[in-house]
C-alpha cells in the first residue's frame, strides 16, 4: 500500500520543507505546484480560522483528497489585536510587502509603552470528509528596531517571550521548536499519527 497524499494548500517552498519535517514519512505531502493548482484562492474571511478553512475546503472540493490550510496572524495589543488576519497584506492591499509592513508596524506603534504581542496560526484539516482545527500561539514582544536576518515577516521585530533574540536571530530548527506554526503543525502531527 502506499504512502496516504495529503495536500498542503501552499505554493511557498519555505512553509512545505518546514513542514515535512515535522509530519509522519508516512504522508506524501503536496503542495499546490505539485497538484499544478494555481488558482488565486481568496482569502478574505475575517478571521484566521475562516481563511484557513476556506483554503482548505476550496482545495478539498477540487480534488478530493485529504488536505489542509494554514492562516497566520501577528495580533498586537496596543492596535486592538491589529494587525491580525491582515497581517500579510498590512501596508498594501496590494500584496506581500514584507519590509513596508514592518515599517507601518513600528510607525503605528511609536510613543506606544505596551509592546505586547502574539503570533497565531490556525491549521484546518480536512481528513476523510471530516474538518478539524489546531492552533499554534507565541507570546513575545515588538521590538523598537529590527534585528536578525532569517526568516521573514515580521520576524525581525519578534521576541518571543523567554528569550533574548527575535525569530529572526534564531536558527531554523530553535524557531521550529517554539514557532506558532511549529506549534500547530505538531498538534496536527500528532493527530495524524493516530490517524494512520
Amino acid at each position: 500500500m502506499g504512502k496516504s497524499k495529503l495536500i498542503f494548500a501552499t505554493h511557498n517552498v519555505y512553509k512545505l520543507e518546514e513542514v515535512k519535517h515535522i509530519l509522519s514519512d508516512q504522508l506524501e505531502l503536496l503542495s499546490l505546484t505539485d497538484m499544478h493548482c494555481y488558482d488565486e484562492i481568496p482569502e478574505e474571511e475575517d478571521t484566521l480560522e475562516g481563511n484557513a478553512r476556506f483554503k482548505a475546503k476550496y482545495i478539498f472540493n477540487q480534488f478530493q483528497l485529504n488536505c489542509f490550510s494554514d492562516d497566520t496572524g501577528l495580533e498586537v495589543d496596543a492596535l486592538g489585536g491589529a494587525p491580525g488576519v491582515h497581517s500579510a497584506r498590512y501596508a498594501s492591499e496590494e500584496g506581500h510587502d514584507d519590509k513596508a509592513n514592518r515599517t507601518k508596524l513600528l510607525k503605528e506603534l511609536q510613543d506606544k509603552p505596551n509592546r505586547k504581542a502574539r503570533f497565531r496560526t490556525v491549521v484546518a484539516l480536512w481528513w476523510n470528509n471530516i474538518e478539524y482545527l489546531f492552533e499554534g500561539v507565541v507570546e513575545g514582544s515588538i521590538l523598537e528596531e529590527e534585528r536578525g536576518v532569517n526568516g521573514f515577516g515580521y520576524d525581525s521585530l519578534f521576541v518571543p517571550v523567554g528569550y533574548e533574540k527575535t525569530f529572526a536571530e534564531m536558527s531554523e530548527q530553535e524557531k521550529n521548536c517554539i514557532s506558532h506554526r511549529g506549534l500547530a503543525i505538531q498538534k496536527l502531527s500528532e493527530f495524524l499519527e493516530k490517524q494512520l
